[in-house]
């Protein structure tokens, strides 16, 4: 018996899995606010205490660097360790992963119900796969052909510098410097960059601010569903909400495109985290011309072989997906692991 588990900055997924239900097929899934504990095992104790099942091992995705079994969390102060979760937990066997590793696990097993397709582009067969996943941070990965399987590979581009694609991101730099010094892509490409990137818009145009909305935000401990929920749905009333959506999809287009140069990803780029099913018509979805590809595109001399990229959102919870992979197949090859 495994628990899975998706440990995000906002949110921990944990679900139970069994080898007859398979990684598709969870028995049982929970979601808890991660801000609310003090530690992953304080989560997982919540978990067993509803599940009232046998565990024997468990595989748990972390937001952030995840070194010899130990991840000290991005957006939370959380250390997770494996080994000290087994024995606190009494569990046989527990595997840490970063999450977007465990994105790329998945990936080569997404079904056409779990994505949505924004280029169909011309994939090469076995080509380098690129994954960058917007949610609480920004997480980037990528896949490689090895002859007879992909092979995960994780990564911390999100952390790398951002490069500003015209005089408006110039400004939304030189603000975010000001105010924090370095300025990665996941300061103006994640969940968590939607309300600074909304309250520099507002000094750029005030006007467009509807009257009360600004007291909304300031009562919100999460600013960040307003304004995407504000930009989705009542996009002609606050047209600041739509213009800060937009322009995080263009810069998420842009550091995409910048991904799949890096490595080449001739197999495709995926969408995953959970900002893109939230925002899904901003990507104008089958239009070539659209913002996002655009600025996916927007590469010189590489743009023609940008353009022949497939790119897709994933709409399932595809890192909970990947630890349900590693998590069952790690359990079948250690005997250790095995029920008693």
């Amino acid at each position: 018996m495994l628990i899975a588990g998706d440990i995000g900055g906002t949110k921990t997924l944990l679900a139970f899995y069994t080898e007859e239900s398979g990684p598709r097929n969870p028995t049982i899934v929970r979601e808890f606010p991660s801000g609310k504990f003090a530690g992953l095992a304080d989560v997982v104790r919540a978990f067993l205490e509803e599940v009232k099942q046998p565990v024997t091992a468990a595989c748990f995705d972390v937001a952030g660097p995840v070194i010899g079994g130990r991840a000290h969390l991005t957006n939370l102060p959380w250390l997770v360790d494996e080994a000290a979760l087994a024995r606190d937990l009494g569990l046989a066997q527990v595997s840490v992963i970063n999450d977007l590793k465990a994105v790329a696990y998945a990936v080569p097993h997404l079904q056409d119900e779990d994505l949505r397709t924004i280029n169909e582009g011309k994939p090469e067969p076995h080509g380098t796969i690129a994954i960058i996943a917007p949610g609480t941070g920004l997480g980037e990965a990528f896949l490689v052909w090895n002859g007879g399987d992909y092979i995960p590979c994780a990564s911390e581009g999100g952390h790398a510098d951002f490069g500003p694609a015209d005089p408006l991101q110039v400004a939304l730099r030189d603000h975010l410097a000001r105010k924090f010094g370095h300025v990665a892509y996941e300061r103006v490409c994640s969940g968590s960059a939607i309300p600074e990137m909304y309250e520099f818009l507002r000094t750029t145009k005030p006007e467009a601010e509807p009257a009360g909305f600004a007291a909304k935000l300031a009562a919100a401990q999460d600013r960040t569903p307003l304004i995407v929920a504000a930009a989705m749905q009542e996009s002609a009333a606050n047209p600041l909400a739509l213009a800060t959506i937009d322009l995080f999809v263009s810069i998420l287009g842009a550091e995409a495109g910048n991904l799949a140069l890096k490595v080449l990803a001739t197999g495709g780029v995926y969408l995953a985290g959970g900002m893109p099913p939230r925002i899904l018509s901003r990507f104008e979805a089958g239009v070539p011309d659209g913002r996002f590809m655009r600025a996916f595109t927007a590469k010189g001399r590489l743009g023609e072989l940008l353009g022949a990229i497939p790119v897709k959102v994933i709409v399932t919870r595809s890192a909970l997906l990947g630890a349900a992979f590693y998590g069952l197949a790690s359990l079948r090859a250690s005997p250790s692991a095995a029920p008693r």
